[in-house]
Formats: C-alpha cells, structure tokens, sequence
C-alpha cells in the first residue's frame, strides 16, 4: 500500500510539508483500516460500553472489568481483562505463524493492562471442509495456537469452529485473552509524565512483520501465499514466557507507568498511542533499539512487527531495576527515549526522521462515508428431506460435530483454575477468594467466571442483523447454562471490503444487530476489533460478529450438559414446542446440508429474561443437566446430551424437521427432578415444555409426527466424531 492522495494533501496540508519517508509509512499503517477503523468506527458508536462494573472500556490494549463481590453482589476490587483481535490474512499466508502470533499478541495486550493472562479462547473460520486446503489451514492453525499456548502455560478454555464455503480464499482466526488482577495492579496505555523514560523489554527487533497494518487492511491475493509472507510475523513463545513472568515481576515491584504491547506497527503503533492517549509527545532514538539484524532503516525499526516485545514508560529512578529484571529473565532491555511534550519526534543517524503531532498519527485519519445497500430479506424455499437423513446429515456436520480433535490439542487445565473444560457450553474458570496469581494461598470457595466466545456465519449470512442478534443472545444463553449472569463483552467484527455496498450494507447490520441485542441483555461491550478487507479471489467472507462474553456465578459447580439419566427433560425457551410460532428454518445447519432458504428466526423479545431465568434454574438441587439448543436444532443438543444416560423425547403435534431443526436461540433443554420449580422460575418469561424423560440405557429416541428416531450413544458419538476421523 502507499498514502492515497487524499491522505497525503491532508497530512502535507498539517505538517506544512512533504512528509519523510518515515512519517509516510508510519501515517499509510496508523491510517490504515486496521489500525485507524476508518470505515467501522462511524458505527461503533451504537454500542453501549458503560456500567457500575466497567473500570476500563474501549480505547486501551484490552478492557477491564470488576467481578462482583460473592457476598455483596456489587464490583469488588478483583478485576479481569477482557481482550480479542484478529490475525485473519497472516493465517491464511501461513496457518501456524499466523495463528501463533496471534496468541502472542492478544496475551501481550494482556500483560500491558498488568493483569496475569488465565485463558485463551479461539474462534476459527474455515472454508468447506471437504477441501484439502482448509483441512491443511486448519491443521497449521490448531497447532500454532496449541504450540504456543501450551508452551506459555496459558490454558486453551474455549471457543468455536465454523466452516463455510465463503471463507475458501480468507479464513478467520480470532483470538481472545482473559487476564487476572487486582485493583492496585492496574495499569492503563496513557503516559503519565513528561521526563519518563520510554523503555522497550523483550525481542529483538528484526524485519518480521514489516507492514503488516497495512497487508491486513487489503483484500487477500491470488499469491498471497508467496508475496505476503515477509508480512506474517514470527512467534517465540518461549521468549512470551519470561516477558509474562518478568512484566509480572515488573507489576508486582510498581516499576510501571504505562505500557503498550508492540502489536501492528511496530513500535511507532506503541509508543506514539502510548502518548497521545496521555496527551504528551516523546523523543525517540531509534538507533537505541535493540536490533536482530544488521543495518536495519528508520523506517524499518520503526514499522517492524517483531513478536514479544513491549513498551514501557518508567520514572528514571527505576530505570537500572527495569533493567535488572529484564536481564534476569534474559531479555533484551533498551532506554530508546522518553515522554515529553510538544511533538511525537523520532531520530535515527543524527538526523529527525519523524517529527509531528501524535495526535494526528493516533486519531488524524479521516473516517470513511461509505455507500451501502441494505440486505434483502430470504425468500421460503425449503426441500423435501427424509427425517432420517437429515437427523444423520446434520449430527455429523463438521459445524456441529464434536470439536475434541481441537481441543484436545490444547492444554486447558494448566494453572489449575478450569472447572468446567471446553466441549461445555461454556468454560468456567476458578477465581478463588483473596488471589489475584496463579500461585495464591487461598482455596475457598470463590468466582466462578464463565466464557463463551464464538458466532454463527449461516445465521448471519441468512439475516445480518438478526443473526448478529442471535449471536450476542446464545453466548449469554451458553454462560446462563452454567449458572452464569453475563457480565461484559468484547466483539471481533469480521467484514468483506467495505467498499462494495453490499458488503458495507451487511456489516452495518451486524453492527446494529450485536449492538441492540448486547443492549437488551444489559451487557456491555467493553472492547473489541475490526478486520475489514476479508476478501479473496474467491470472493467475499460472510459477516462474522465474533462475540466472546463473560459471566460470573457464586462457586464454579455448574450443571453437565450430559443426562444424568434420572429426571424429567424440559424444552424452556421454545415457542415451537409450545405451540406459540411456525418453525423458521433460515439460517440452520439443516438447509446448510439441503440447500434451500427460509427467514432465519429472530430472538424473543423476552431473552433477557429468559437468560436470568435460566441461570436461576441452573443453580437449582433438582437441577441435573442443561443445555443451550442452537446450532443443528434440538436434533443436536439431544445428541450431544447423551452419553451413559439416554432420553426418550415426544416430539409430535407439529412438522418434524421443524421442530428438530430450527435453530432459534435462547432455548434450553433441562434434566430436572423439580419439573414443578422450574415452571414456575420461568412461569411469565418463556415457555417451558415437557418433552421426555431421562433413561439409563444410552438410546435417544425421538417421536415425531413422521416416525421415530432412535440412535444408540454409541451411533451418535461415531456420527460426530467426523473431525478426528477424517484428520487422524
């Protein structure tokens, strides 16, 4: 890429000259879509970010957010980070650094918030998975996340797995971090004081990466593979290790004012945010820079996306002790400058390469005004389908199939804190009273804190805004099922090129949709990312809203999904079921295998109350197992809740593929020995239908109004094992 014309007027117009070299490419990757959000942030604005529990919203490397009191239920002084980014086009470029490095970064973004990272999640986006490149992308991505993770000892908790043909040419790896820490550990990206020293830790800086602002602001290239690789950075994570021990270290001892992870361009990305969020400037020798190679250029150390690598601002009396720290953990340690006021100014070879405002750098860019088309609204056109197929054709599918061969590559118990292990609705992580590390005293009784991430690219390709819609309701459904009351979120909004009206109008719907439902269910979006130019010679990705949301519970016992084979079953949530509405099939796995179209069903008005219900009733004694119904239908969630127990369910009194597979969200089927409790916990709120009972013999038989199912635990469990078998 290169600065447009318009760019380059606006910038010559304000630096009252032609810009160096350095300035140009520094201005083309800070301006650019991926950094500067020029086409999204005139949207994001709809989100509502703010709440009692809120202590740091958009805007800083990651969000922080006060977990309520156990007792109390008010915002105690134990804090998490939420945080999530994209690393879609290096992936594709290559599957293992891409991916890897996109762990790295989202843990850094951590780390510069002072909070200890806890656990990953990673929402993965393939094209069809009959293909031989998306199985060899899938398997690069899955081992650069398991490789990395598992070497920094940073668990793997959660996420999902989608495949559409629409992400052939551009697959999606997005990537989030949740950290740990209490009040006094809080530290923010806003330089505090002029006479701070600007002192980088970690890496030394090489030519990986160079440009990679700018390459993820582009669509993707026939030979992308071959001629945007020098843009994919390398990871160690090895290295990642000592910088998250030494920035604890750092943490602990106070010697921190500020920080900034070095993430998309480089250094200049850091350090010059890092002061213009304080409102001050700097002075920069980038000749100071601890180097990898020989004879690199200003703009080179400048713009390079060298992994493991921070920014800190230090007084100068504790400069010598930074210093001490990084060479105990045997990282490279560099006083490359300091805050300052006035102008963001950079010398490399006795000579000013850089010298402006930083907050033209950092917030200069011009937003985009976009042309868009609204989307159409799908037409009903639904085939003829034997029951019998489409229960074997949709438990199979490797969208809803059991995603083990993922996870288990992951190391998910490191740290000792995950109670509830992926494969769950949700992840539930530990947080014991009175700790804010991994290595705290106390054991007690403490935080339960629930994860679920993830979106639904049928659902919004079939509907962006209900879809979107549909995406924030079922993580807050998911979170509800393990007792869990939604706490906050941070998005990651995937779109094609903003440019096409059609694209800008699908990505303006999922914007809108995310943003109503986030506000209905009282769940603030406290951060997140944009990746735009997700386009390929094969064509547009559908709009992905990544949502990853988190909640809290008193304790972390949740109910299982699997039937303990004992109580009665409960469809809560279902209008269907209940008689209330027709079956709308848009947007389901089903008509994903089939073909065919249908309007995809939006939410109930009433989920929020449905999601407080559920919670409620999760927590319940007579409560035996929950389970989220969405993606693949009732067919699915039956299906995955059987095991040692089996279930015999009546279906009848309505169309069979329509009550099995439509996949309207904020539902949940419910194994209870208190059928009486639960109507009336959810008597006003949402329907609740007797659909069965739990049995002992590991069958799941289904009558409907077309013939009965039945399959053995054994049956289902080989009809879902579709990914090791076909991978193995």
């Amino acid at each position: 890429m290169s600065l447009s014309d318009s760019d380059r007027e606006i910038i010559t117009t304000e630096l009252d000259r032609e810009p160096t070299r350095a300035e140009a490419t520094l201005f083309e990757n800070l301006w650019s879509e991926h950094c500067a959000y020029r086409s999204s942030r005139p949207l994001l604005g709809a989100f509502e970010s703010e709440g009692e529990q809120v202590v740091v919203g958009p805007g800083d490397d990651a969000a922080v957010v006060a977990l309520p009191d156990t007792e109390t239920g008010e915002p105690s002084e134990t804090y998490v980070t939420l945080g999530i980014e994209s690393h879609n086009h290096p992936s594709y470029v290559d599957p293992y650094d891409g991916a890897a490095t996109g762990i790295g970064g989202i843990v850094r973004d951590t780390l510069s918030m002072g909070a200890y990272p806890i656990a990953l999640m990673d929402s993965l986006y393939f094209g069809g998975f009959d293909r031989d490149h998306t199985r060899y992308l899938l398997e690069g991505v899955v081992e650069g996340i398991s490789d990395y993770g598992n070497a920094i000892g940073v668990p793997t908790v959660g996420g999902s797995l989608a495949f559409h043909p629409d992400y052939e040419g551009n697959p999606l790896v997005n990537v989030a971090c949740v950290g740990l820490l209490s009040e006094e550990r809080l530290v923010t990206a806003a330089a505090k004081r002029a006479g701070n020293k600007l002192v980088l830790v970690g890496n030394a800086t090489g030519r990986d990466g160079l440009g990679g602002a700018s390459f993820a602001s582009e669509d993707l290239a026939e030979d992308a593979e071959t001629e945007d690789r020098p843009a994919v950075q390398v990871g160690d994570p090895y290295t990642e290790k000592l910088l998250i021990e030494a920035n604890e270290t750092l943490i602990d001892e106070g010697l921190i004012e500020s920080a900034r992870d070095l993430g998309a361009a480089g250094l200049g990305g850091a350090s010059s945010e890092l002061v213009a969020k304080g409102g001050l400037g700097a002075r920069i020798d980038l000749e100071r820079v601890h180097q990898r190679e020989p004879n690199m250029t200003a703009v080179e150390v400048l713009l390079a996306e060298s992994q493991e690598r921070m920014c800190y601002e230090v007084r100068p009396e504790s400069v010598e002790r930074v210093r001490a720290v990084a060479d105990r953990f045997d990282l490279g340690c560099s006083v490359i400058g300091e805050v300052a006021e006035g102008n963001y100014v950079c010398e490399f070879d006795g000579e000013t390469v850089v010298d402006v405002a930083p907050e033209l750098l950092a917030d200069g860019a011009p937003m985009n005004d976009l042309a868009y088309v609204e989307p159409a609204d799908p037409e009903r056109d639904l085939p003829e389908i034997d029951l019998q197929d489409a229960f074997e054709a949709v438990v199979s599918s490797p969208n809803t199939a059991s995603k083990e061969w993922v996870y288990r590559q992951y190391d998910h118990e490191v740290g000792l804190r995950t109670a509830v292990k992926p494969g769950d609705d949700a992840a539930v992580l530990a947080i014991r009273e009175g700790t804010d590390r991994p290595d705290g005293a106390n054991r007690g009784p403490g935080t339960g804190l629930a994860i679920s991430a993830g979106a639904d690219p049928n659902w919004t390709a079939a509907d962006p805004y209900e879809g979107a819609r549909a995406i924030a309701v079922e993580n807050a459904t998911n979170l509800a099922a393990k007792g869990a009351t939604p706490l906050a979120a941070v998005d990651c909004l995937n779109g094609a090129n903003p440019e096409k009206p059609e694209v800008y109008g699908g990505f303006r719907a999922i914007v809108s949709g995310l943003a109503d439902a986030c506000s209905d269910l009282s769940v603030p979006v406290v951060g997140g990312n944009v990746s735009l130019y997700n386009d390929s010679a094969t064509g547009p990705i559908p709009p992905t809203p990544t949502l990853a949301m988190v909640g809290a519970r008193a304790g972390y016992d949740a109910p299982p999904t699997r039937l303990a084979g004992e109580g009665a079953l409960l469809a809560v949530g279902d209008p269907v079921l209940a008689g209330d509405v027709a079956p709308e099939l848009g947007g389901s796995e089903l008509l994903a295998r089939f073909g065919g179209s249908d309007r995809f069903p939006a939410p109930a008005e009433g989920a929020p109350a449905f999601v407080g219900a559920l919670a409620e009733v999760a927590e319940d004694e007579g409560t035996l197992a929950v389970h989220d119904a969405s993606h693949g239908g009732l067919a699915v969630t039956l299906a995955e809740m059987v095991g040692e127990a089996g279930a015999r369910v009546d279906l009848s009194g309505g169309p069979a593929l329509g009550r099995l597979f439509h996949e309207r969200v904020g539902r949940a089927v419910i194994e209870t020995t208190d059928p009486e409790g639960v109507h009336e916990r959810v008597a006003g709120v949402a329907p609740v239908v007797e659909i069965g009972e739990a049995t002992a013999d590991g069958v799941l038989e289904i009558e409907t109004d077309t013939g009965e199912l039945t399959s053995s635990a054994a049956e289902i469990a080989d009809l879902r094992d579709v990914l090791a078998r076909e991978l193995d």
